[in-house]
């Protein structure tokens, strides 16, 4: 089964005026893994797409997609899948990639049909590509590690990056997830914004009565998201992006827009945040 939900892009200045059900309504995606479904939700910002496809015992295509009107939903977009749960097998173009928890599948223009099969709950990220780059599976051994952040001000987290220029070729999704430290809840502080390009995020690793504080909106009109296990932020490119937890979370964050330039962002003191 095959859901799709389409969401248009907001104006900041219409953002201004939006109370928590219209930011959540806007913002927000929840109910993105349920069993023996795919389930996507389409936004207007870059055309890109998330979603979790759960296969619960019977593999899962996906194909074509009615918003795209391609032939298939790959015929003119990359792909990155990320493994949240078992161990799971993602086939495209003839070729089965057994995921782990943790692994990242790449796929790149024209892969064709792909399905999904196995105990893996797969979290499904998408951005339209004007070339084929090789698919690639890359586990979390192979991703470029980093090390950020001190205890002294709660930030203390490990960034993997797996669809990067350090690690692979893609045409314009860049994707990673961040974990944070036992003891540490902020995650990307000082905040930053990249008009550049949009980004999205999903927190999963989750006790079901913890939320992370997603700070969003521009910077001298800060908003915020209580966001729970398994659920998605969508962040325009005018929007900050920070936030805090309770409890240990991960969260993956996936990208697209003008460049691949992780470091491309204009950072945001504390200070200059209302």
């Amino acid at each position: 089964m095959l859901t799709v939900e389409t969401r248009h892009a907001i104006h900041p200045d219409h953002a201004k005026g939006m109370d928590t059900a219209a930011l959540r309504q806007n913002f927000l995606g929840e109910g993105l893994f349920a069993g023996g479904e795919i389930r996507l939700i389409y936004t207007h910002y870059d055309r890109f797409v998330i979603g979790g496809a759960v296969p619960d015992g019977a593999p899962l295509t996906l194909d074509v997609v009615d918003e795209t009107r391609t032939p298939t939903f790959m015929d003119r977009r990359e792909m990155g899948i990320v493994n949240i749960g078992g161990r799971g097998t993602v086939s495209a173009a003839g070729t089965d990639h057994v995921m782990n928890k943790g692994d990242v599948l790449y796929l790149g223009m024209g892969s064709g049909p792909v399905t999904f099969a196995g105990e893996g709950r797969f979290y499904i990220t998408s951005a339209p590509a004007h070339r084929t780059c090789p698919t690639r599976l890359i586990t979390v051994e192979d991703a470029k590690e980093l090390k950020m952040g001190e205890p002294a001000t709660s930030n203390k987290r490990t960034i993997r990056q797996f669809i990067h220029p350090l690690v692979m070729e893609s045409c314009q999704l860049v994707l990673g997830y961040t974990t944070l430290h036992d003891g540490s809840v902020w995650n990307t502080m000082p905040a930053h914004v990249h008009d550049r390009r949009m980004e999205a995020y999903l927190y999963f690793g989750m006790t079901p009565e913890a939320r992370v504080l997603h700070l969003m909106g521009e910077p001298t009109e800060t908003r915020h998201l209580f966001i729970a296990n398994e659920q998605a932020a969508i962040s325009p490119p005018w929007s900050i992006h920070a936030g805090a937890g309770i409890g240990e979370y991960t969260f993956i964050w996936a990208m697209a827009g003008d460049n691949v330039d992780y470091t491309d962002m204009d950072m945001l003191p504390a200070e200059a945040l209302l």
